[in-house]
């Protein structure tokens, strides 16, 4: 935080809300879960600050105090789970995700293009997730598989990662068009070294076409 926001992370209005979030922002990217010294710290602001914006914080359920230790909380999960990239996107996915894990092992995701990433928002999950950890909200480069593939259109089958990221992992990804035609997001699945990567693109694309067919028996018309 610069000396600006500092200076009105004391004072009132969007001070105080910037103030807030960096905090919240601070608790994200050391984990989770912090003391106030560190979270002051990590802010660029004072101690004695940071404990009455973690307290009002607290008080909002937007986070969670844990002896001396803060946590985000439940408030300010539900707020997040209820964000649409794009409307149905979410929802749509879940079922065909669930079932290109069984079909591959791998574990597979639904993501965005989001501020130049590839933007987690549905995951499952599988066999190589000591190696390359998936989570929803979690973002990606788009010099990966999955960035490519979001970036579309792609031609002569899905973008193949043969252990180019990560070695052990190699990855199939292809476009979700939304029912009209428009790339609105990409699926895509990692899979230990040594399988078959032609057969699990193939399985991506089930998954592809099963989220556009879904979004299309919603009635959503995805903007892209």
């Amino acid at each position: 935080m610069d000396t600006a926001v500092r200076a009105r992370a004391t004072g009132g209005g969007r001070g105080v809300l910037e103030g807030a979030f960096a905090l919240l922002d601070a608790l994200r990217r050391l984990g989770g879960e912090a003391g106030v010294t560190g979270l002051a710290a990590a802010c660029g602001m004072p101690k004695s600050t940071a404990h009455r914006l973690l307290e009002q914080l607290v008080a909002l359920e937007a986070v969670e105090r844990r002896g001396p230790r803060y946590r985000l909380g439940a408030q300010l999960y539900r707020l997040g789970q209820a964000w649409q990239p794009h409307p149905g996107l979410r929802v749509a996915g879940r079922l065909p995700l669930h079932r290109l894990r069984a079909a591959t092992g791998g574990s597979v995701l639904l993501a965005v293009l989001r501020e130049e990433r590839a933007l987690t928002v549905c995951s499952v999950p599988g066999r190589v997730e000591p190696l390359v950890p998936v989570r929803d909200g979690e973002a990606f480069p788009l010099d990966t598989a999955l960035g490519k593939a979001l970036r579309g259109p792609v031609r002569g089958g899905a973008v193949l990662d043969r252990e180019e990221v990560v070695a052990g992992v190699c990855c199939a990804a292809l476009p979700v068009r939304s029912p009209a035609g428009a790339v609105v997001g990409a699926v895509a699945a990692m899979v230990e070294a040594g399988q078959r990567l032609e057969v699990v693109a193939g399985r991506v694309a089930e998954a592809a076409s099963a989220v556009t067919r879904a979004l299309a028996r919603a009635g959503v018309e995805v903007r892209a």
